[in-house]
């Protein structure tokens, strides 16, 4: 199997949105993805983009992607926040979340940020297990917020 690794464009959108559904779908929330397709396209490709990407790609089809954007610590500077990690369920098992994830620290790493956060739900125990991998340190302490418009 060819795997290719590489960093998301334009054209990969339309393939990329039907993931985040297939996430939705996982995750139990299928009708919360409300952006649309023009949406998405603007915020990553348009004149100030604010999201960027890995994709995975087997035999020309993206099966896999690493969604993320920058963020702010006071304390530490800029991070990588990563947004979405899937790979579809058919293609799980091959590595390719851990080479999604070692091109994001490697992003990270050329671009001299501090590190990577991100968020896990409780209940994802097959992504728990994958993030123990990379010696990922779990935070109970805080609380996710969040003001919805």
């Amino acid at each position: 199997m060819n795997i290719t690794i590489r960093k998301a464009v334009k054209a990969d959108c339309k393939r990329m949105m039907e993931l985040i559904q297939e996430l939705a779908n996982y995750e139990k929330a299928p009708n919360e993805v409300t952006v649309t397709l023009e949406h998405f396209e603007q915020s990553g490709f348009g004149p100030n983009p604010v999201w960027w990407a890995f994709v995975a790609e087997v035999n020309g089809i993206v099966v896999g992607m690493a969604l993320y954007y920058i963020r702010y610590s006071t304390w530490k500077g800029q991070r990588i926040y990563l947004e979405d990690l899937l790979v579809t369920e058919d293609m799980r098992g091959h590595k390719i979340g851990s080479m999604l994830v070692d091109a994001l620290i490697q992003e990270g790493k050329d671009k001299n940020y501090k590190g990577i956060n991100w968020q896990v739900l409780d209940w994802n125990e097959p992504a728990i297990n994958f993030y123990r991998k990379y010696k990922a340190s779990f935070d109970p302490e805080w609380v996710n917020c969040a003001i919805n418009f």
